[in-house]
């Protein structure tokens, strides 16, 4: 019998009439032939709630008391949850975290996951019940309540389900599922029927979805199918799962963020360790830093420029100008009106032309590109603030995602779910899944690759004018090209700089196609390598893990490796080398991270 996972936040257990919905749901799904596992947060505002007095009584409660008083929400909420389901004529049994077997280490407030046992849950599903679990809690070797930190209830969710080889995991919310983008901008925003792990993640940094990022990497590793469902109604709402067979759509969803501000530097030596002098002063300060541009050095002077949240912007210039300071040499420059959009899918991997549909929709309505930056399947684009709704309307348009064939599901998506991964026992599997849960906090790497076979193109001394990128990458796309990073830094006196790769074997056709366009801009140049080397590093929350790049570019430093090009997304971090230093680079790289 298949087991389903099914957690409720706060908001869908908040009052009787909410928690006798959600116990109708366990109870459906059981009827329907599954053993069910529900996860349940504390309710409504019950944690705030609990922390506020807390406050009242001392300004600083002591770590292990708030675990005690926190976890009283959980407990509360299961209770409930379990009586509404005995109400509705199924037996049901409520069990805490230590209940559960959910052991901990003692870091309260934010404990690891040390063990997990299955066997209580087990044996109550093989009894008929519907077991009610609470998240957000385990206890420790002492029999001390420990909470799991942010994302808590997702976290014992998604572990469950690992655990339990569950068939699914439902992530009950208030919302209908994940969108093509923001519905409150875009009308005309659709409901996808499926999304890929990889553009969950690249999306969740801006308010995606309704999971923390973690949980989803972690599903991810398992093959765990996580469906975010509405809790109001009976739809299906959105699968998060393995990337499908067929190419899909060459955009998923748009994502915007429109509370950063740009930082650059100027006239930068170009040299070893100069990107991770910059990045270590950023990670002193803990700056979530989010688009990174490097472009081609010119006359062994390097630009670079990112985004950070506004509310970090003289913490940012102070570190910024502490940084040129040492290096002794360059200027720092700033930009407040601005904004982020991105498109993110899985098929850019596959189909030429994507950049130029993005780019396109942005010229057809005169909005300027200020930065590009681009990862796997993510490309993001730095416009005015002022007009930055108007530019997600319009990629959202140019990529048809309003259409329903945009964003329908390919015949038989909802067949048999993958297998997970195969283990000799059950205990092996727990073993696995706790070992894997006790470096979720951690800074996630889970790959670095080397890329060498691609090729470098760089257009210098473009007009700074809408339409310039459209009409390369137009051209590109249209004589069969693949293009790969994109990097596009800040305009100097009315000129940009552009640089992005290509399969070396596709080099010579893309020259005679970016010649031709630039005909009637005399003063641009263009430029190549046709060796190179691309190093990049994945994981989950680089944005806000600046310890990341940090580690990384301190290691290309140590290792003498200088760094040609920077390009970045949420869960990637790519950087262009000289080819005759790729394989060493790379071996530094798996080193410092464990790999």
């Amino acid at each position: 019998m298949s087991i389903i996972v099914q957690k409720f936040g706060g908001t869908s257990v908040a009052n009787a009439q909410k928690i006798l919905a959600a116990a109708q749901r366990a109870v459906n799904a059981k009827r329907q032939g599954h053993q069910v596992v529900m996860v349940i947060s504390a309710r409504g505002a019950k944690t705030d709630e609990l922390v506020e007095l807390a406050n009242e009584i001392s300004p600083n409660p002591p770590a292990r008391e708030m675990d005690m008083l926190l976890a009283t929400g959980e407990q509360e909420a299961v209770a409930l949850v379990a009586m509404a389901i005995q109400e509705l004529g199924e037996p049901a049994v409520s069990l805490t975290g230590a209940q559960i077997g959910v052991l901990t280490d003692n870091s309260f407030t934010k404990a690891r996951i040390k063990k997990i046992s299955t066997e209580r849950m087990r044996k109550a599903l093989d009894a008929g019940n519907i077991v009610v679990a609470a998240g957000f809690q385990g206890i420790d070797d002492d029999f001390n309540i420990t909470t799991l930190g942010r994302g808590g209830s997702d976290t014992t969710a998604t572990a469950l389900a690992a655990v339990l080889q569950a068939e699914e995991c439902e992530i009950y919310t208030d919302v209908e599922g994940i969108f093509t983008t923001d519905p409150r901008i875009v009308k005309n925003a659709r409901k996808l029927h499926r999304i890929s792990y990889d553009e969950m993640l690249e999306l969740t940094s801006v308010g995606g979805g309704k999971m923390h990022s973690r949980s989803i990497e972690f599903a991810k590793k398992y093959r765990v199918r996580l469906r975010v469902r509405p809790s109001f109604n009976d739809t299906l709402g959105t699968l998060i799962c393995p990337e499908a067979d067929d190419d899909g759509p060459i955009a998923t969803g748009l994502a915007l963020v429109k509370d950063e501000v740009r930082v650059s530097l100027f006239d930068i030596p170009d040299r070893p360790g100069v990107m991770s002098l910059i990045f270590t002063k950023m990670a002193q300060r803990k700056l979530p830093i989010d688009m990174v541009v490097q472009d081609v050095a010119s006359g062994g002077l390097a630009q670079i420029s990112f985004t950070v949240p506004q509310n970090d912007m003289a913490e940012t210039l102070s570190a910024a100008e502490e940084a040129v300071a040492e290096i002794g040499a360059g200027s720092v420059q700033q930009g407040t009106n601005v904004a982020k959009v991105s498109s993110v899918g899985t098929g850019m991997r596959h189909h030429t032309g994507v950049a130029a549909t993005m780019f396109e929709s942005l010229a057809a309505k005169g909005i300027s590109i200020g930065m590009i930056t681009t990862g796997d399947i993510k490309i993001s684009c730095l416009v005015d603030r002022s007009r930055c709704q108007e530019a997600l309307l319009a990629v959202h348009d140019g990529f048809k995602l309003h259409e329903e064939s945009a964003v329908a599901p390919p015949v038989g998506w909802e067949a048999k779910p993958d297998a997970m991964m195969s283990y000799h026992s059950r205990d092996e599997l727990e073993r696995d899944v706790v070992s894997r849960l006790s470096h979720m906090e951690d800074i996630v790497v889970s790959e670095v690759l080397l890329d060498q076979d691609q090729s470098r193109v760089t257009v210098r001394n473009l007009p700074d004018e809408p339409g310039v990128a459209a009409k390369i990458f137009t051209a590109v796309a249209e004589g069969g090209v693949m293009v790969d990073m994109i990097v596009q830094n800040i305009s100097q006196r009315g000129h940009a700089n552009l640089s992005f790769t290509v399969l070396r074997k596709d080099l010579d056709q893309c020259l005679l196609l970016v010649r031709e366009v630039l005909e009637p801009w005399r003063d641009a140049a263009l430029s190549y390598e046709r060796e190179i080397a691309k190093l990049s590093v994945m994981g989950i929350g680089l944005r806000s893990h600046t310890g990341v790049g940090e580690k990384m570019f301190r290691t290309l430093a140590e290792a003498s490796v200088n760094i040609q090009m920077v390009s970045t997304s949420e869960i990637r971090i790519s950087a262009v080398v000289s080819p005759a230093d790729g394989q060493r680079a790379l071996d530094a790289l798996l080193k410092t991270f464990d790999l």
